[in-house]
């Protein structure tokens, strides 16, 4: 496989409560050369505040093109300056290695730890709170522009300088630029919907997500994830 990148950014977050009368987050990352641990949650040195929608093994590390930054300045030149590596809580920064590239199921060396690609990021309300633009969460959503997370195949450590690789593709037909938008097509063809339903190398949420969309007729309200309400 010839799809690689250096990883030029490493991040890490504890939990905290950043916003009054909102449930604590960890979104707030701070950058770290490393070693960091990899673990079947991820990063050992990394917090999640609530597992059921950050972290676990299907979303253990959170990785974003570092490549989307000048298209999130160039779309809010008011908060230009806080678009860089890291400012969207994810783990993992490169360039080199995007949503238009990678596949679902990928699987990738990453210092001396395996991973593989499972799902987009679901973005939620916390990246309007967290970044102050209150259409930030539906913006990542309209443009696809989510990063994505992996599982843990093998065990390692990883630092800033390492190298990514994909080592071995099992979707060549799901980019995940195309498992994105299909994700959060609210028209998306049932038969596609209950394809995607059946792959193994998804994780359980997102099968479960496209399961229900495989259903005719039905329609997901994203309010409370988006907006928080």
């Amino acid at each position: 496989m010839s799809d690689s990148a250096i990883v030029a950014g490493l991040f890490v977050g504890k939990i905290k409560n950043l916003w009054p009368d909102k449930p604590p987050s960890a979104i707030a990352k701070q950058p770290v050369d490393g070693p960091l641990h990899i673990e079947t949650n991820g990063f050992v040195e990394d917090q999640q505040a609530d597992i059921a929608v950050h972290g676990g093994p299907e979303k253990a590390i959170h990785h974003y093109a570092s490549e989307h930054m000048d298209f999130w300045r160039d779309t809010f030149p008011e908060a230009a300056a806080q678009f860089r590596a890291g400012c969207f809580g994810e783990n993992i920064s490169t360039t080199g290695l995007t949503e238009e590239n990678l596949h679902l199921g990928d699987v990738l060396s990453l210092g001396s730890a395996t991973v593989q690609v499972c799902q987009g990021r679901q973005p939620c309300w916390k990246l309007n709170a967290h970044t102050g633009l209150n259409k930030m969460a539906a913006q990542f959503q309209k443009t696809g522009f989510t990063g994505w997370y992996y599982r843990v195949l093998e065990n390692g450590m990883v630092k800033v300088g390492d190298k990514m690789e994909v080592i071995e593709r099992i979707h060549m037909d799901w980019s995940l630029q195309r498992l994105i938008h299909a994700r959060f097509n609210p028209r998306l063809d049932t038969a596609i919907a209950a394809e995607l339903a059946e792959f193994n190398a998804l994780s359980k949420n997102w099968r479960e997500a496209f399961a229900k969309k495989a259903v005719k007729g039905f329609s997901e309200n994203t309010d409370k994830r988006l907006k928080g309400r």
